[in-house]
């Protein structure tokens, strides 16, 4: 029990003075996450958004595939992608493995079916709600989609976050395509995973108190933005 109030308490005085190790671990954890995120958004996004408008052949397989792929295994994930960047794979001569480049990959890879997911189901809805206003006005598919994008913002928004959630709890797929390399690749839940086999509690509990403070914060967004979009759509 001493041991580890001694641990906790050095923890919380790690953040309360904004520990260099700490905060280094921390910035590219949000780095990688972010980008991630962002390319997984740009991505996934006009998918989903096709996917939604559109009426062909197949689509019942491609809505089943893109919700098969929410489920990604992480590790399975970032071997492919090692294998990818690798020397001997179609990308080796970019030079990306064991950098922050390739976690951004991965995580890109595990993030963009989530959104593009969850951005179908929104735009679907949308689409089925103003279907008879659209064909009123004599609007076509392709060209509903920027209106069914800014009316659902708020839902798609969520849909980001909901990814983003997913890239900072990442651990499996930045390990196998980032090595853990300290002051390049280390990120928080590497980090907690690797401080923690070495006995290092006060390190692991401070990392600990971040992402689950990120998490808590991400859910508060999230529920925020559905409370905005209920009222929006009320109003």
């Amino acid at each position: 029990m001493h041991d580890f109030t001694t641990a906790f308490l050095e923890a919380l005085r790690l953040i309360a003075v904004a520990d260099a190790s700490l905060m280094e671990i921390v910035w590219l954890s949000l780095k990688v996450s972010i980008s991630a995120t962002l390319l997984a958004a740009i991505v996934g996004l006009p998918i989903g958004a096709l996917v939604a408008m559109g009426s062909f052949r197949g689509r019942s397989v491609v809505v089943l595939l893109i919700n098969s792929l929410m489920g990604l295994p992480p590790v399975v994930v970032g071997l492919i992608v090692y294998l990818m960047l690798s020397n001997s794979g179609p990308m080796g001569g970019f030079g990306l493995l064991y950098s922050p480049a390739a976690m951004i990959v991965a995580q890109t890879v595990l993030v963009a079916p989530i959104i593009a997911a969850l951005g179908r189901q929104t735009i679907e809805d949308l689409k089925n709600e103003y279907d008879e206003q659209l064909r009123a006005l004599g609007v076509g598919p392709v060209r509903a989609i920027p209106t069914l994008l800014w009316d659902g913002r708020f839902s798609l928004m969520t849909a980001c976050l909901a990814g983003f959630g997913r890239a900072t709890a990442e651990v499996g797929a930045v390990i196998v395509v980032g090595g853990n390399i300290d002051h390049v690749t280390r990120v928080m839940t590497t980090a907690i995973a690797l401080e923690t086999s070495k006995g290092d509690l006060a390190l692991a509990l401070g990392l600990g108190f971040i992402l689950l403070t990120m998490a808590i914060v991400v859910n508060a967004l999230v529920m925020g933005l559905r409370a905005t979009a209920t009222r929006a759509a009320y109003a």
